[in-house]
């Protein structure tokens, strides 16, 4: 993991992307590969059972200070708080709901928490580790 080479405070102008947590190998935190059984990490060859999976947050962002846009993708456990829950749990919170509402289209749920996360991140202002 790279360390912190300066801080930048920005405001978050968007949020990029829809999918806010992926199944992360707990060695090098890639994306794994599921299937409905098995798991496997492309870049360093682990496997194991798809319920064993691992869950990680990543969160890509368009932020602007005052002089300058950027995108940025935070990851990890730093935004456990913003969440309130740790995304291992969150993934599984989700997976729950979906099988006891017998829901087939996830794409409500995704809309409901894709507006969650703008509402708490889009035009506040954050400090970035960059």
């Amino acid at each position: 993991m790279n360390s912190v080479q300066g801080l930048l405070a920005a405001s978050v102008i968007s949020v990029q992307n829809s999918c806010f947590i992926y199944p992360a190998c707990q060695n090098c935190f890639s994306r794994l590969i599921l299937d409905s059984r098995r798991f496997h990490c492309l870049k360093c060859g682990c496997t194991g059972e798809a319920k064993d999976a691992s869950y990680r947050y990543r969160l890509s962002l368009k932020i602007a200070d005052t002089n300058d846009l950027f995108d940025i993708t935070v990851f990890g456990s730093c935004l456990d708080p913003f969440f309130g829950i740790t995304a291992e749990n969150l993934q599984r919170y989700i997976q729950d709901f979906n099988q006891l509402s017998g829901e087939t289209n996830t794409e409500s749920f995704t809309r409901a928490l894709v507006h969650a996360v703008e509402t708490c991140f889009i035009g506040k202002r954050f400090i970035f580790g960059v």
